[in-house]
């Protein structure tokens, strides 16, 4: 028979055989800033353990459990898990962290004060009582990483069209897991030696009278003093009937009470059950000894993963079976053990082994044309090693004995880290900062509610939404299905939406439209004395206006039609209407949120230029570029120029203190203005005004700006007493979430609420 390296080879699927999918699943305990054991329940704002699809619970209330959907490459899924991960840390109170290591913080005295996860499902409260009794409480409070892989479907469909022994696709995909799993069970160990990270246990991790390692260790989760089976529970791998058939003759004994029990470093997966495997054969393997890295912001490294990666392709493409599979199960426990148990700061008893693993990694590396990072990988694993000290126990293992910290004090100490990095920029969202900034919010938000997210397409801010069963699709957090497709065609063409509005009643700006500099110059004496407004006709975040109040000369109205052509082929002269901007965020004909945005602005000192003070104001972490901050830089462009200008100043004119310099007419946050929220301020009438110019433009979810003298005056009373200049198919939803000054309205939930109406809590 072919070996699975002499197809991979034969076949030409170097390139496929480097392809995989990928999941994460993460535990971590619940704990004080003071590394106590939370005392408070899962965080009621994550919603119900029985849906949700990406946070749970595991063995206790404080045990939190992350779980990534699946992906074609590590820098995903660990993004994804990072995301989890933050999300859930701003779901907890805010004394709360995660326990960065996978052995828990010191134990409450009393068993009782451990308390069982609170599950909607009375038989799951069962299963962990039982789980309790069986192994203590204490066991059960270890965390972890699970490693879930899969290879790529075509890689496996390109094996089988090469081979002649097996019938089917379903056998011969079963017998490849097969032959990985038994291959990763007998050389797990190296897997330990690398990623180990559990050197010691605190104090109530074991009873007084229990037999405990010699601390330290490699890794007490995965020797035989970790959360293991009884030494009467054995399962073969030899073949799926036979890993079937032990589970349920376990079972049948009364050695395991079902097959989930049964803690195996790899299980075999066809899906939810055991059923499923005898149905569907072996669809993916996970694998369960991943100590929790605590130098890793998430409790592991894209590196972590992508070296178990590389791990288990070797796993294939080794020959070394032997007639008795059972003694090699048999012979990698008792190594792995072994390994598990050594001094985390002397080299490994199996160094020959382990160096031979690594050269032949290499050598299947370069027969495969691995990346320069995969080599890397391997040549780190060979460092670590040679250089035990390297290795995350030995780095544990080198602080508490440097008198650095305690095992427990490092432990707090790391957490506190990742908290203050959860909670430095709330408004971004770890694995998807380069995203628009309210598609980070919407993604955020989404993920605490339990709606599953994908994303389609990064640069298009373009998401997949579900919640079971039920999907709907989203592009820059506000765009959805229920805005049909010509409402934001009309809202894009400003001459249309002025049209619509004034013939439905409501006051907008006079105006004209011109295709060309020439026809526009025309109409300069008509206009020269008055206050009037250019802009492009078709384009959004402000790009392009220039406002003058009072007029302007020939030479500046030509300069801001130069600038308004740049941004569009047709261009708006209109009237300015005197007063206050407000945009009115209207979601399903309710407004959401009202904003008051100040132009672009700086103040003086006496001392600093205006370019100095644009510098110093955009030093503010909450401002940045491309949305990907609450606030955007201010910019010292042709357009800020121009409007210095109007105030007779230059870049390098120095302010009085307190003297304001205006850098921009219109008041866009886009363009450098501050976020002002006014959403209690404004009185009900105006309020009304916006819903009802937005149910006539037909729009859902809509950002509609009113020009307001006087907020009270009653605009059912005064014809004057309002003007609607814009309609926005597309209005950022970030700046009423972090405003610059007032409350914060999450309007991202709003439309949640509207998409997900039966995920609303």
């Amino acid at each position: 028979m072919q070996s699975f390296k002499d197809l991979i080879i034969k076949n030409n699927n170097e390139e496929w055989f480097k392809k995989i999918r990928v999941g994460l699943e993460k535990e971590s305990q619940r704990v004080t800033l003071n590394g106590v054991l939370a005392t408070t329940g899962h965080p009621k704002i994550l919603g119900s353990r029985s849906y949700h699809p990406n946070i749970q619970t595991d063995f206790s209330e404080t045990q939190v459990e992350l779980i990534t959907p699946v992906f074609e490459n590590e820098t995903d899924v660990v993004s994804y898990l990072g995301a989890l991960h933050e999300v859930v840390l701003r779901s907890m109170n805010e004394d709360e962290m995660l326990w960065p290591l996978s052995m828990p913080p010191v134990l409450p005295e009393k068993d009782e004060d451990i308390i069982i996860a609170k599950l909607d499902k009375f038989e799951d409260v069962l299963y962990r009582r039982y789980l309790a009794k069986s192994y203590g409480k204490r066991k059960q409070m270890v965390s972890g990483i699970h490693y879930n892989f899969e290879f790529n479907e075509k890689f496996i469909e390109k094996l089988f069209e090469g081979q002649q022994n097996y019938l089917n696709l379903v056998e011969f995909k079963t017998d490849l897991y097969l032959k990985v799993t038994r291959n990763y069970l007998r050389y797990r160990w190296l897997v330990t030696y690398l990623f180990g990270a559990t050197p010691v246990s605190e104090w109530g991790y074991f009873d007084e009278n229990e037999m405990k390692p010699n601390e330290p260790v490699r890794s007490i989760r995965n020797s035989k003093f970790g959360y293991t089976n009884h030494d009467d529970v054995f399962v073969s791998y030899e073949s799926l009937e036979r890993y079937e058939q032990d589970i349920a003759d376990l079972i049948e004994k009364g050695k395991l009470s079902e097959e989930k029990e049964f803690y195996s470093p790899v299980r075999l997966r066809g899906g939810k059950s055991m059923a499923d495997l005898k149905q569907a054969g072996i669809q993916y393997i996970e694998i369960r000894n991943i100590d929790n890295n605590p130098f890793a912001s998430y409790g592991i490294t894209e590196d972590q993963t992508e070296f178990l990666h590389i791990f288990l392709m070797y796993m294939l493409w080794i020959n070394n079976e032997t007639e008795n599979p059972d003694e090699l199960l048999k012979l990698g426990t008792q190594i792995n053990n072994a390994v598990a148990l050594e001094d985390p700061l002397e080299k490994t008893s199996y160094l020959t082994e382990g160096m031979a693993l690594v050269s032949g990694m290499k050598g299947m590396l370069k027969e495969i044309n691995a990346s320069a990072n995969w080599h890397y990988l391997i040549d780190k694993a060979e460092d670590l090693l040679n250089d035990p000290q390297k290795t995350i126990s030995g780095k544990m293992v080198s602080y508490t004995q440097n008198d650095e910290f305690t095992n427990n004090e490092l432990g707090i100490h790391l957490g506190k880290q990742y908290y203050d990095k959860a909670w430095e920029k709330t408004y971004q969202l770890e694995g998807f900062r380069d995203m628009e900034l309210s598609t980070q919010i919407m993604i955020a938000d989404s993920l605490q509610r339990g709606v599953e997210v994908e994303v389609i397409d990064r640069s298009d801010q373009f998401l997949k939404l579900s919640f079971n069963g039920h999907v709907e699709y989203v592009k820059n957090a506000n765009m959805t299905s229920k805005d049909n497709y010509v409402v934001p065609l009309m809202m894009a063409n400003k001459v249309v939406t002025k049209k619509v509005l004034s013939e439905t009643g409501f006051r907008v700006p006079q105006g004209y439209e011109f295709q060309s500099m020439e026809r526009a110059r025309l109409i300069y004496p008509e206009i020269s004395k008055m206050g009037f407004v250019v802009k492009p006709k078709s384009t959004n975040y402000g790009l392009g206006i220039s406002i003058f109040k009072e007029g302007a000369s020939q030479e500046d109205y030509e300069e801001a039609l130069r600038i308004a052509f740049n941004e569009d082929t047709d261009v708006l002269v209109e009237e300015f209407l005197p007063g206050t901007e407000y945009r009115f965020f209207v979601i399903n004909g309710k407004t959401r949120g009202i904003m008051l945005r100040v132009p672009a602005n700086v103040v003086g000192d006496g001392v600093s230029t205006i370019e100095e003070l644009v510098k110093k104001k955009n030093d503010n972490p909450l401002r940045g570029t491309h949305h990907r901050a609450p606030l955007e830089l201010i910019q010292l462009g042709e357009i800020e120029q121009l409007m210095l200008k109007e105030q007779g100043l230059t870049i390098h004119d120095v302010l009085s203190k307190g003297q304001i310099a205006y850098l921009r007419e219109n008041s866009n946050v886009s363009t450098g203005g501050d976020s002002i929220d006014m959403t209690d301020e404004i009185p009900e009438y105006y309020k009304i005004i916006a819903e009802q110019a937005v149910e006539k433009l037909g729009a859902v979810i809509c950002g509609i700006d009113l020009i307001i003298p006087d907020k009270t005056v009653n605009p059912f009373e005064s014809e004057k007493a309002y003007g609607i200049i814009e309609a926005n198919f597309n209005p950022a939803m970030h700046m009423h979430c972090y405003p610059y000054q007032g409350k914060g309205r999450r309007l991202t939930k709003n439309v949640l609420d509207l998409l997900f109406p039966e995920s609303k809590r």
